[in-house]
């Protein structure tokens, strides 16, 4: 007869800890993953083979042309920047993006715009009065283009970008038709990606010029945002990523390695605490005084909306370092229960250091099969065809502006989808043999009657045998979930093109569907987990693990749940901490180096904050997964043995028993 699921577990003939006599499990998974990755050069190669990788590089201009190649009908190899002319991102290319702001070499006088020069899809067209020299900016020869226009009318020969002379009439013209002809003001510009923005100073300048109530929109309301945030990434990008991911692997290196200290754990969390509340806090005081100093400079060189987003950043800030202390008053006994959660997982990191390196190595193979994977898809992204679209102009003429975007065929859709869940897929599997890894070494500091035998060596075996026996579950795991985060992704999509419908009933119920799905992928990844650890003691296969795993801590579900709850409470401390000085520090530095080139300190800050979470929840999930593998270690080792039997050592033990309802 079968066994029962309120069954308590039976421990194997001659159990003495994680089983040696493994075999390989769940194999079917591994080749099916084998499969996918060979499909998924097959789909690389097709896109290397007949991709351009330029063509998504490299901008597009209006003929069809790619700006600093030879793609296209005109060779614009010594132009490779994309200067737009219109709201449409139709634009021509340059050999330079135009930098007015140096008065000697541009000949400006407010070092911003020319509005009596301007940017045609036939190169340049100047009004009497024009500051600039026609050759400072070096337009591409769009002669022979079938879809240029020029400002000269050729059968009456009237300006229709000045039809009355004056730059006041230009702006409702149809030549620049209010940022939607042909035509555009020369003004001051930044680079990024290839691409020259006008800045919002030059854009400011113009509307008062030409007393237009409006600016040019590239794309959609938005665009502005994201057009300065990405001008502000890209000059603050040796910052981000060097104090974000530098900065952010040394200090989780160095704090997860104070937590292995016994001494030192209790000083290290308490410390973290207030040091975050105060971080925070001086964090607030700083953005608040910062305002204060831009809106008292004279003359203000910081915008009004600059200011005022300091200001609420500062009082957001206060506001989060209010509720941390309120929830430190509160639970002041659970994040005592979680340093004994953190401290028994520092005992089995200490007789195995080398369990720090395993999320080192997690990274390393994420990155490298990101590297494959965005070749593969900037490849594939280059195989679109460029669409021709044509759209009228307001007027009496009756002319038809021209752009070009590119489209991709349903094969090439297909392909991209293919690719994400690739990325799905392996993505979970790397991280599923990360945790196997680590399940496996703390089970057997566990189930090891003399611990002063472990050592690196450990590590090592379980590196072999997760690689050699187990990683067919590790990918059935990671394709479940994936399965999961695919059909999200799917969702998303829906919801983008619902919200152009603008059905807010079908939003409201895709929005139902995506939180259901992201519950459902949390208990997935919680079951995966224990599954994994099962797999790490048994040698079982993964539906097997995922059973037992399941009904085990049904069955200690207040034991396990209540512990585990505190001790993830502490490990999101340590990440906040973490990411508090990572973000401070790179707060200060944007700040006192580079505040002037950037249109707001709040994007780069934003974004080091998600780089260095990121960086520390990789390191914070060792001892995760360490707490979790030894509660369920110690559940199992009560079901399996009785009294002196069992191998939880009696300290273990009794704090289990004494902490548990101290949790709640």
């Amino acid at each position: 007869m079968g066994r029962h699921d309120n069954d308590k577990l039976q421990a194997p003939p001659d159990f003495d800890g994680p089983t040696g006599d493994r075999q390989c499990t769940d194999v079917l998974c591994s080749l099916l993953l084998v499969i996918a990755w060979g499909i998924m050069t097959a789909v690389g190669v097709y896109s290397l083979t007949n991709g351009d990788y330029r063509v998504v590089l490299n901008p597009l201009d209006y003929d069809g042309n790619i700006c600093g190649t030879d793609y296209g009908d005109i060779d614009m190899t010594d132009y490779p920047y994309l200067l737009y002319v219109n709201s449409y991102t139709g634009g021509v290319c340059v050999s330079e993006c135009p930098n007015l702001s140096n008065y000697s070499e541009a000949g400006v006088s407010d070092n911003l715009t020319d509005v009596y020069t301007l940017i045609t899809y036939d190169g340049i067209h100047q009004l009497e009065g024009a500051e600039l020299d026609p050759d400072f900016i070096k337009v591409a020869n769009y002669s022979t283009s079938n879809d240029k226009i020029n400002c000269i009318n050729e059968e009456n020969g009237k300006d229709m970008c000045y039809p009355d002379g004056t730059i006041q009439s230009s702006w409702e013209s149809e030549g620049i038709s209010e940022g939607f002809g042909w035509a555009y003001y020369v003004g001051d510009t930044y680079l990024w990606l290839q691409r020259c923005y006008l800045t919002d100073a030059a854009e400011k300048r113009i509307s008062e010029l030409v007393e237009a109530n409006t600016t040019m929109t590239l794309l959609d309301a938005g665009q502005d945002f994201w057009n300065d945030l990405y001008a502000d990434l890209w000059i603050a990008k040796e910052y981000v990523l060097g104090i974000g991911f530098g900065l952010g692997v040394v200090i989780s290196f160095v704090y997860i390695t104070l937590l292995r200290v016994p001494c030192l754990l209790n000083m290290v969390v308490w410390g973290s605490i207030f040091s975050t509340i105060a971080i925070i806090t001086g964090a607030g005081y700083y953005a608040t005084e910062q305002a204060k100093y831009w809106e008292n400079e004279d003359p203000q060189v910081w915008e009004d909306e600059s200011i005022a987003a300091a200001r609420i950043f500062g009082y957001v800030l206060w506001g989060i370092a209010a509720v941390f202390a309120f929830l430190m008053v509160c639970l002041r006994k659970q994040i005592q229960l979680a340093i004994g959660c953190v401290r028994q997982a520092s005992r089995a990191l200490n007789k195995m250091p080398g369990m720090i390196f395993v999320p080192v190595l997690q990274a390393l193979g994420l990155v490298a099969f990101m590297a494959v994977l965005a070749v593969y898809a900037v490849h594939l992204a280059s195989m679109g065809e460029v669409g021709k679209f044509e759209t009228p102009i307001p007027g009496e003429s009756g002319m038809e502006i021209t752009f070009r975007i590119f489209e991709f065929d349903e094969f090439v859709e297909k392909c991209a989808w293919y690719l994400l869940f690739c990325w799905f897929w392996t993505a979970n599997f790397i991280v599923a043999i990360g945790d196997m890894i680590i399940a496996m070494s703390v089970a057997k500091w566990y189930f090891t009657w003399d611990k002063s035998t472990l050592g690196c060596g450990v590590v090592a075996s379980c590196v072999r045998d997760t690689f050699r026996y187990h990683l067919g579950t590790c990918a059935y795991g990671s394709l479940i979930i994936a399965i999961v985060q695919y059909i999200r992704a799917i969702i998303a999509k829906i919801q983008k093109k619902i919200k152009e419908l603008d059905s807010s009933i079908a939003d409201a119920l895709l929005c139902c569907c995506q939180c259901i799905f992201w519950c459902f992928e949390n208990c997935i990844q919680f079951i995966n987990k224990n599954a994994y650890i099962q797999t790490a003691i048994f040698g079982t296969s993964f539906c097997k693990s995922a059973r037992e795993a399941f009904f085990l801590i049904l069955r200690n579900a207040f034991r396990v749940g209540t512990i585990s709850y505190v001790s993830g409470a502490i490990l999101f401390v340590g990440k906040f901490f973490i990411s508090a000085v990572v973000t401070a520090i790179g707060y200060v530095a944007l700040s006192e180096t580079i505040a002037d080139e950037l249109y707001n300190l709040s994007g780069p800050t934003v974004v080091i904050f998600l780089i260095s979470w990121f960086v520390s929840d990789m390191f914070m999930d060792v001892f995760d997964m360490a707490i979790t593998t030894i509660l369920q270690c110690f559940v199992a080792d009560e079901e399996m043995f009785d009294g002196d039997q069992c191998y939880a050592e009696g300290a273990l033990q009794q704090w289990i028993d004494k902490n548990q309802d101290r949790a709640t």
